[in-house]
């Protein structure tokens, strides 16, 4: 026999519920529609027609289009020729599907070394137009440099090809992600994608601070293990490309170069000593003081900068 206080009454040949279990249940259904919520959905397959440039978005495992590159064009930079010449070439022969390597584009600050990554991606991308696969530039955060593997695994395999540009990649005391750069662009089993290389800029050859690692050589029981194993990230990048403070032609001819590009109206003998007076006050000379003196000048000619 049934209890009177049973949760389940029978009623004819079924059985009804309690109301203190049809309470209980639609507590259950409420939390499971709420999981259902949280849970994160099913990750879209990236549209890489959409763009030839995006930025990772690791919290929702997806790339971002970007519309239009903030970049100027490769003809613009001056006084970075060696080092130009070297990233096209790997750039192209990477996008020919050749052996190529990482790349790190370190020195001194303002000297164009993200301005070259994104002009020789967009020279290189054009040529590449024609082919069946393009040659796609993908931003990775510095903050970001966990997640790599994560956008590794999601480009392995396909036809694109990609360039992951970190810019002022660089590490602090206590921080510890360069073991992930350093796993995924070689170190890792399944090694990096065939159709991946890695470009990077630091104003640091290996990318650490010298009292970083001046730190780990009196504090560590093999101080040589320890130096060693922290400056063997930038072992991972077979080209290194060094930007170093530019002269004063050098940087007049930049100037003269964005002048002659945007058709400023403005004589030599007008925008030179001036120049040279804006390169003074800003503490030294280099492409982005050049670019900011331009700003400056074609504002006051009333130019609009396309």
């Amino acid at each position: 026999m049934i209890s009177a206080s049973a949760g389940c009454h029978r009623r004819g040949m079924g059985w009804t519920m309690s109301n203190k279990e049809s309470d209980h249940l639609d507590v259950l259904r409420r939390i499971a529609g709420a999981l259902e919520r949280l849970a994160p959905g099913e990750v879209k397959a990236p549209d890489f027609a959409a763009s030839d440039a995006f930025v990772w978005q690791p919290d929702s495992g997806r790339l971002q289009p970007v519309a239009a590159v903030n970049r100027v064009d490769l003809p613009l930079l001056h006084g970075i020729d060696r080092a130009r010449d070297t990233l096209i070439e790997n750039t192209r022969r990477f996008a020919d599907g050749l052996p190529a390597n990482n790349a790190l584009l370190w020195g001194a600050r303002g000297m164009g070394k993200s301005s070259l990554v994104k002009a020789v991606h967009a020279a290189i991308a054009t040529e590449a137009a024609s082919k069946s696969n393009g040659l796609k530039l993908v931003e990775i955060h510095r903050e970001d440099i966990e997640s790599l593997p994560d956008l590794m695994a999601l480009l392995r395999g396909r036809a694109e090809r990609f360039i992951l540009f970190c810019d002022d990649l660089s590490f602090d005391q206590g921080d510890t992600s360069y073991k992930s750069l350093k796993a995924a662009l070689e170190g890792g089993i399944e090694g990096r994608p065939e159709n991946v290389v890695f470009y990077a800029t630091s104003n640091r050859r290996h990318m650490i601070p010298r009292d970083m690692i001046e730190n780990e050589r009196s504090t560590a029981i093999n101080p040589s293990e320890a130096v060693q194993e922290k400056v063997s990230l930038s072992d991972r990048f077979g080209l290194w490309l060094g930007f170093h403070n530019c002269s004063q032609d050098q940087y007049l001819a930049m100037v003269a170069g964005y002048i002659g590009h945007f058709a400023i109206p403005a004589e030599e003998s007008e925008w030179r000593p001036e120049a040279l007076e804006w390169a003074t006050t800003r503490g030294g000379r280099s492409g982005r003081v050049a670019w900011q003196y331009v700003q400056d000048l074609a504002g006051k000619k009333g130019v609009r900068l396309a």
